[in-house]
């Protein structure tokens, strides 16, 4: 990474005047809805467990990936042809909606609603924020838009899980819900004045739309490929070709052409995404079984690490956006690296012969990269799109790191169940940790090829 100047400072651009009233909104509505992406991972054992549907445990989880993935391309559809103003407020309220249907929930049907609607929520708002910022940021200027996305992340990643942990024991787990409406309401009523300054939109004729077909489609797939992976058995082996086969036919549609073999430029951007995303949610989804099964850490220690990675995350976002003259090309291939060196180290740690402090490392290491990489993939993708396409390329970059992260996270399911088990997991582990670091090895190299000209 090459810098040629250091930034203004941080407050310069989030607080000045023109910016002030976006960024309260839009960090707001971020670090709410990741509290709630947190603590509903926590609450889910006992609100399955009190609506009798623990045979149902994972489809909360499906459910709202389903939703997200269908809402995320029609706010890309929408983004494009009205500006983020609708989705920018439709997301919100719907996802107030979705926690106050599963707060007041009677039985998993009206949970599973409820999870629906949030998912809708989610992702219409995904893709908004990013064209919110496309609007209201310059392109110097995004690099710390971005910093302090990943910064509202971490508190709810550091206390999220506790905090929903003591409210569903003192006062019932509908509250990790419920207690979050009055919050989303403020944001909803401070993104309404943010929508309402927004320049007006001019749509372009020729941008490409994705269909809401191949976004059902896709969406399956994803699940069917989760739900494999969950469930291992002859039977899932079928039914996750056949979501294989059927998500490859969807994201023909739904991704910019040359994605799939990484074509220099914005195919690269959207493929490294896929790659980034998918290789360190493959590690983070099995590093807690790792240190419980392999080093006998108990439940809260063995996850631990995934808070370090949440605090290396912000700290690496932190750093890109204080300087913002710093080539993002360099910084998403630096990124790579870091992660690439992190992935080899989970190999090591998923070894019972080596010392399980590693994975704390690895994963300050891996967050750092993290917080480098995923800032810079926004700000590329914007740099390379089109504004008549953004909604477009945006939605399909939320999609690649989806089905990235599915797909590996998968590969992980299938080589327990063929090579290890839960109980020990090492032989899996290892060879499941020298795939994503070729994957993402391949990746610093995909990313050293870009078109002479931005």
């Amino acid at each position: 990474m090459t810098q040629t100047a250091a930034a203004p400072p941080r407050r310069s651009v989030l607080w000045s005047r023109e910016h002030r009233l976006t960024t309260i909104g839009l960090l707001l509505v971020v670090t709410l809805v990741a509290f709630e992406n947190m603590g509903v991972a926590t609450a889910m054992p006992t609100l399955v467990a009190d609506l009798h549907g623990l045979a149902l445990y994972s489809w909360p989880f499906t459910t709202f990936l389903i939703a997200s993935v269908v809402a995320t391309v029609l706010s890309g559809r929408m983004g494009d042809r009205r500006g983020p103003a609708p989705a920018l407020i439709a997301g919100p309220v719907l996802f107030a909606a979705g926690l106050l249907v599963a707060g007041t929930a009677d039985g998993m049907p009206m949970l599973l609603a409820g999870r629906a609607l949030q998912g809708l929520g989610s992702g219409f708002l995904l893709v908004a924020v990013s064209l919110l910022i496309a609007a209201t940021f310059t392109d110097r200027e995004r690099p710390v838009i971005y910093a302090a996305n990943a910064a509202a992340w971490v508190l709810p990643a550091v206390v999220g899980p506790s905090v929903a942990g003591l409210i569903t024991v003192s006062i019932g787990w509908r509250w990790v819900f419920l207690g979050l409406i009055p919050l989303v309401a403020i944001g909803v009523a401070l993104l309404v004045v943010v929508a309402r300054r927004l320049p007006t939109h001019a749509p372009t004729a020729t941008a490409r739309r994705a269909g809401v077909i191949p976004a059902v489609v896709a969406a399956l797939g994803v699940a069917a490929l989760s739900w494999a992976a969950q469930h291992p058995s002859p039977a899932a082996i079928a039914y996750g070709a056949a979501g294989l086969v059927a998500l490859a036919a969807a994201l023909r549609k739904l991704l910019p052409t040359g994605t799939l073999t990484a074509r220099p430029g914005l195919p690269t951007v959207i493929a490294s995404r896929a790659l980034l995303s998918g290789a360190y949610a493959g590690m983070e989804a099995y590093l807690p079984l790792t240190m419980s099964a392999v080093h006998g850490y108990g439940p809260a220690m063995a996850g631990l690490p995934l808070t370090i990675t949440a605090l290396g995350w912000s700290a690496g976002s932190a750093l890109q956006g204080r300087f913002l003259d710093w080539s993002r090309e360099a910084s998403l291939r630096t990124g790579f690296a870091l992660v690439a060196v992190s992935l080899a180290g989970f190999v090591l740690v998923s070894q019972p012969w080596f010392p399980a402090w590693l994975a704390f490392v690895i994963c300050a290491v891996g967050g750092a990269g993290m917080g480098i990489a995923m800032p810079a993939i926004s700000v590329l993708l914007l740099r390379y799109s089109p504004d008549g396409e953004r909604g477009f390329n945006t939605s399909a970059m939320q999609l690649a790191d989806w089905v990235g992260s599915a797909l590996l996270i998968g590969l992980g399911g299938v080589l327990l169940a063929m090579v290890a088990s839960a109980v020990h997991p090492s032989a899996a582990m290892a060879i499941l940790g020298a795939a994503l670091v070729l994957l993402t090895s391949l990746g610093v190299r995909l990313t050293s090829r870009w078109p002479r000209k931005v």
